[in-house]
This record gives C-alpha cells, sequence and structure tokens, in this order.
C-alpha cells in the first residue's frame, strides 16, 4: 500500500510538473508578445532624440547598461519574485491586489459587505500575527474615508491605463514589425505598403481573439519561441562577431557616465527605452518564473547586448522610428507605479510584514518607475497625452457609476420597509396571494425593499411564494456553485416568504435566466428541508426557542449556505438522475456557526420533484408543514415565475453642489440610458418581467 502511495504521488508530481510547462510554454503567446519584440526599436526610439554615438560607445553602453539592470529589477525581481506572490486565488492585476487588500481591511466603498463572506473558502486571509506598525497602518486606512475613494480612484487609473495601454500597444508593435520591410522595398512602395500591411495583421489578431486565451496562446506560442531562440542566436553572434567587450556595459558605470555626457537629452531619451515592459500575465506563478527566468530574460538580454555590439561598430546607421513608441509606454508606466503603490499596501496588510520592507519595496522600484514615467511625460504634447486622456475619460465614467450606484443604495437603505408592515398585509386590507413565484430584485441584504411596497400599493397583490433575491459581489475572483447561495426565512413559514442572497465573484460569469429559476428552486427546497432537519434536531435536544424559531411573527432567520445535496427518497423528494456527476461534495453551513453543517454525500447532476408519498412508514414521515410547504414551492414554479425589478430615475436633491448635479442628473442618466438596463443583464424574459417605477432624490 505505501509502495502504491509512492506511485501514485510520483504520478501526479510528474503531472504537475507537464502541466507547469505546458502553462509556461503557452505563456510564451500570450503573454511575453510585447516583451519580446522590444528590441526592434528600444534603442532606435533611444537615439531618435539629440543623442549620438561617439568612438568610445559611451552612449551606446549606457543605454545597454540602463535595458539591463532595468529588466533584472523591474520584471525579474519585481514582478516575478514579489508581485506575482501577491496574486489573488491565481488572479493578478490592479482588481485583484485591490480585491486582496479589501478582504485585509475595510476599505472597500461596496456597502453590502456580511460576516457570512468571511466563511467562502475563496475569501483567504492570512492567520500570522498581527504586528503593531501594521494594525496602526490598517486602523488609518479604515478612519477616513476619503483614502477609501482615493485607493479607488487610483486602482481605476491603472485599469484605465492598462485598456490604454492594450489600444495602443498592439497597433504600435506590429507597425514597427512592418517597418522592418523598409529593408527589402524601395522607399515609395514602402510608404504605401506599411500601413495596409498593419491593418491587415491587426485584423487577422483580432479576429483569433474569440477563440480564448489558451488557443491563441498555442497559437503564437511557437510563434515567439522561436523568435526568441532566433533573436538570441543572432546576439551570441553579434557579440561574438563585432564587439566581444560589450560585457562591460553591464556594469551600472555606464549609466552614470550616459548622465553626465548627454544630460537632459539622455534622461528624455529614456522615454523610449520602457517599451521592453509588459503585464506579466495571468498564468500560474510557477510557470511565469519559468517561461521568464529561463527563456525569455536571457534571450533579451542576449538580444540587447548584440545588438549594442552592432551599433558600436556602425555609427553610421541612421534609425528613423521616432518618438511614437513612448506613446504606450506611458500608461503602461503608469500601471506599474499603480502597481507598486498597492503591492506596497499588499506587503503590510496582507503579508504582514513590517511597515519599512514596504517602504523600501516602494521607493526603490518606485524612483526606478519615476525616472521612466517622467521622461515619458516630457513627449506629452507629441502624443503621449492620448492615453492620459483616454484613462481619465473612462476613469470618470467608473467613478460617476459607482458614486451614483452608492447613492441609490443608501437611499434604498434609508427607506426600506419594516417587516412588520409585510405581516399585517392580509385579506383584511384587500391584499391577496396569486399563484407563482415572485422574485423582488433589491440591492439590500436585510429588510424589505420600497420598490415592493410601492408595488403592492399600486396593485394590491403579490405572489404566492415570495423572494428577495440580492446579487452581490464580493471581494474574490470566484465563488465556488455549492457556495453562492445564502438562504433564509422572511417571517414565519406560513408567509412563504424567503431572502436568497446570490454571491459572484469579480471573474465569475452570471447563469442564464432559466438555469439560474431552477437553481434557485432547487436552493429553496434544499433549505426548506435542512431547516426542518435542524427544527427537529433542536427539537429532540430540547431547545424550544430553536424547534419552534419558524414560527416567530417577527424577525428574519438567520441565513444558511445552501449546496447541492442528495436527498433520500423519504424526504419528499423524486430525483431523476442524470448520468453526468459532478466533481464535488458539499453540505449546509450557517453564516453563525461554522461547525454546523450536514455532510452529504456525493451529488449527481439531476432534477427535483417534489411529491407526497403517504405509503412512508411512520417513522419516516416528513413533518407535515414541511411537505405542505414543498407542495406549495412545487406548484407555485408551475404556475409561473414573475421577475420584479426596479425602474430608477436618479436626481440630485435640491442644494447639491453643481458637481453632483452634473455626476447625477447628466452623468449617470446619460449612462443609465444608454447602457444595458438590470433585466438584459439578467437575462430576464420580457413576459416574466414587472417593473416599478421609482424615482431616487439623493
Amino acid at each position: 500500500m505505501d509502495l502504491d502511495h509512492g506511485k501514485c504521488w510520483a504520478n501526479s508530481k510528474k503531472d504537475s510538473w507537464r502541466t507547469t510547462l505546458l502553462l509556461a510554454y503557452q505563456s510564451l503567446g500570450v503573454v511575453y508578445g510585447d516583451l519580446s519584440i522590444s528590441p526592434l526599436y528600444v534603442y532606435r526610439s533611444t537615439f531618435a532624440e539629440d543623442i549620438h554615438h561617439s568612438e568610445t560607445n559611451e552612449e551606446i553602453f549606457g543605454v545597454l547598461s540602463f535595458v539591463f539592470w532595468t529588466l533584472t529589477l523591474v520584471p525579474l525581481f519585481k514582478y516575478v519574485f514579489i508581485v506575482l506572490r501577491a496574486d489573488d486565488n491565481g488572479e493578478g492585476g490592479t482588481f485583484a491586489l485591490y480585491s486582496s487588500i479589501c478582504r485585509h481591511a475595510k476599505v472597500s466603498l461596496l456597502p453590502n459587505r456580511q460576516i457570512a463572506d468571511e466563511s467562502l473558502s475563496t475569501y483567504k486571509l492570512d492567520q500570522s500575527p498581527v504586528r503593531e506598525n501594521s494594525s496602526r497602518v490598517k486602523m488609518l486606512l479604515e478612519k477616513y474615508k476619503i483614502l477609501h475613494t482615493a485607493l479607488l480612484i487610483l486602482v481605476l487609473l491603472g485599469t484605465c491605463m492598462v485598456i490604454g495601454d492594450g489600444l495602443l500597444t498592439p497597433a504600435i508593435s506590429v507597425f514597427s514589425a512592418v517597418s522592418g520591410l523598409e529593408l527589402s522595398m524601395s522607399k515609395d512602395h514602402h510608404q504605401y505598403a506599411v500601413i495596409p500591411i498593419t491593418c491587415f495583421i491587426l485584423v487577422c489578431l483580432f479576429a483569433l481573439q474569440h477563440y480564448g486565451t489558451h488557443r491563441v496562446g498555442f497559437f503564437f506560442a511557437p510563434i515567439v519561441f522561436l523568435w526568441l531562440i532566433c533573436i538570441s542566436a543572432l546576439g551570441v553572434y553579434n557579440i561574438i562577431y563585432w564587439n566581444p567587450q560589450v560585457y562591460q556595459a553591464l556594469s551600472p558605470y555606464y549609466m552614470l557616465k550616459f548622465f553626465k555626457k548627454t544630460k537632459k537629452q539622455g534622461w528624455m531619451s529614456l522615454g523610449g527605452s520602457e517599451a521592453m515592459f509588459a503585464d506579466l500575465g495571468h498564468f500560474s506563478y510557477a510557470a511565469i518564473q519559468i517561461a521568464f527566468t529561463f527563456l525569455v530574460y536571457p534571450a533579451l538580454i542576449l538580444a540587447y547586448m548584440g545588438q549594442a555590439a552592432y551599433l558600436s561598430r556602425h555609427h553610421e546607421i541612421d534609425d528613423q522610428i521616432g518618438y511614437y513608441v513612448s506613446v504606450p509606454g506611458l500608461a503602461v508606466m503608469a500601471v506599474m507605479l499603480v502597481t507598486t503603490c498597492l503591492t506596497s499596501l499588499v506587503i503590510i496588510l496582507c503579508w504582514r510584514k513590517p511597515p519599512i520592507v514596504a517602504l523600501v519595496f516602494l521607493f526603490f522600484f518606485g524612483s526606478i518607475e519615476l525616472l521612466y514615467f517622467s521622461a515619458s511625460l516630457v513627449k506629452f504634447r507629441e502624443g503621449a497625452w492620448l492615453p492620459i486622456l483616454l484613462a481619465l475619460f473612462l476613469v470618470t465614467i467608473m467613478f460617476v457609476w459607482h458614486y451614483a450606484s452608492i447613492k441609490k443604495y443608501e437611499y434604498d437603505l434609508h427607506n426600506k420597509v419594516s417587516l412588520e408592515w409585510l405581516l399585517a398585509l392580509g385579506p383584511t386590507l384587500g391584499i391577496c396571494r396569486v399563484p407563482g413565484i415572485g422574485l423582488v430584485f433589491t440591492d439590500l441584504t436585510s429588510g424589505i425593499p420600497a420598490n415592493f411596497s410601492r408595488f403592492v400599493t399600486n396593485l394590491p397583490a403579490f405572489h404566492r411564494i415570495l423572494v428577495f433575491v440580492c446579487v452581490k459581489s464580493v471581494p474574490v475572483p470566484f465563488v465556488p456553485p455549492d457556495e453562492r447561495y445564502l438562504v433564509g426565512r422572511v417571517g414565519p413559514s406560513s408567509l412563504r416568504a424567503y431572502r436568497c442572497i446570490v454571491r459572484y465573484g469579480y471573474r465569475d460569469v452570471h447563469q442564464d435566466v432559466d438555469s439560474f429559476e431552477s437553481d434557485l428552486v432547487k436552493r429553496l427546497a434544499d433549505f426548506i428541508y435542512y431547516d426542518w432537519c435542524r427544527q427537529q434536531k433542536a427539537s429532540d435536544a430540547g431547545n424550544e426557542s430553536l424547534a419552534s424559531g419558524s414560527d416567530r411573527s417577527s424577525g428574519e432567520h438567520r441565513l444558511a449556505v445552501i449546496g447541492d445535496t442528495e436527498f433520500s427518497r423519504t424526504a419528499g423528494f423524486e430525483v431523476e438522475e442524470n448520468m453526468q456527476q459532478v466533481s464535488v461534495s458539499f453540505g449546509f453551513q450557517t453564516v453563525e456557526s461554522l461547525g454546523d453543517i450536514i455532510e452529504m454525500s456525493t451529488p449527481k447532476e439531476r432534477r427535483v420533484r417534489f411529491t407526497i408519498d403517504d405509503h412512508d412508514e411512520p417513522e419516516k414521515r416528513t413533518d407535515v408543514q414541511m411537505r405542505q410547504e414543498l407542495e406549495d414551492l412545487w406548484g407555485a414554479q408551475q404556475s409561473g415565475t414573475a421577475f420584479i425589478l426596479g425602474h430608477s430615475h436618479v436626481k440630485a436633491k435640491q442644494g447639491s453642489s453643481v458637481l453632483k448635479r452634473l455626476a447625477i442628473n447628466f452623468g449617470y442618466n446619460f449612462l443609465r440610458r444608454n447602457c444595458r438596463g438590470p433585466d438584459v443583464a439578467l437575462k430576464v424574459p420580457p413576459a416574466s418581467l414587472l417593473e416599478v417605477g421609482m424615482v431616487y432624490v439623493v
């Protein structure tokens, strides 16, 4: 048995390494495209200024020294060995860093945070002891709301800079590569051929994107791999044949000589060298580390050294590519600065290191990036204004939408209706219950939303099964399907009212309405069964207060995490099982107690039909009230489901500032009219949609 276990462990380890190497190979085609072609124009862009070669080659060696140390310090040390460790369950980027910070400190502006969210399996928190200085930084961030807003704007700015970089970099990179045709074509033909060829290649590249990242990676990986092998081999040849002494340029001494000799022009020429940077992807940490450390980094260093060796013997070459290369570089450097700032917070809040470590990281890498950023900023009027303007425009849109959404939530929170109002509704007030399931969508996680009270006021009827649905985002990339639903009762069981909180991560894809509806009904049935089991257990234990919990006339009951389970047929279910297996098994988990879990066997994917079986043995019969509740749920589903959504119009209250009126009355309402509504986002069929008009004065 030990031998078999050892063999299985060895095979598993072998498969793991195989997967890692495959991901490393695939990352070449997705992650390192921009970085790999940077030797095409870094030297050309740098010497496009008033920097000229001299017989001593100090300028060339100075640029090579900058390239070497920047590649070594920023992509290799900073990203590969530090920043990529700050991943969020395997996800990277500014939003991933922000999400991780929000989990470790209460700095999120999203108001519907719940303690239950911390029990998610993807909600990872570092359990190491909190340092006193780290605790002070955390308290400072949590105390001032202006710091929350500043942090959000910083994240949005970094994200929008990535969008600007993604808009400009492909065009610049392909244009630079195609410009190499000038060597094999006459000038008259060259000027008419470059633009059409560039456009054709860009159309083909973007046409491949919808096939998915993995397919694109496999398609481009061999191309990038061959390219890296070729430029590294060419670099070795140039070093040996033209100037074997080029290795001397790796000394930082040549950077100082470069600045001393070129002065301001040398500093401005650095605006082209940042083109070597690129986002280092979202593959596994080991795959990125292997691909960059053992292939991309040495290939690029050899290529740059070979170019420097060749240029040191050919001073007469006149390169023509100008400052436009630095246009996307400004956006890239801004993103890198944002990443450095956020990683500093991660070091303190998430990794719980001393603040001095974060300050050293911030000042060391921040000073390098500020040097390149300032050099790119000098060319602001010559084209670098485009990514800045685009980023500011996108930040404004995102922040206006976020600000108005927060104000809407606060309005709903202040105008929600008490549960006693709902319990008082009955036939004596002319309110009737109609067949079917009514799903009332709201942003509130407790209480009765104002749009439902308005609905009942204008149409004195609501459905026999009433479910208040809150679709909320949590600061994790993914929420496991078995942990997505939080279900609880609203009022006594006779009211047939429930609350369901559906949680999604920032990388989750929302379900279509058909699967969501059937999934929700299944979760409600699971909750009814679980709630009955809990009451029976409490009754057997003599806990009368808990056993009678479902009959209390007021208050909302605790929510339970409802996952996939397989019930026995004596529970009043008839299960039609398919052959497809679900890979995991889950039980139930209440919000208050992590230990109150009912373990179930491995489930199968199934459709559930609720039945009443009067021939069960007496000791196996379910509670009559539970059976009746399940029958009501099944009958309501057969009658149909209605989706009740609010149709909002937001306006700023009188006396608001001019900026607020512009943001709310014009900015947000313009976006709301021209963007997808909640019914489209939730894919609600028009025949099942009920919209309640609401005016929000914020």
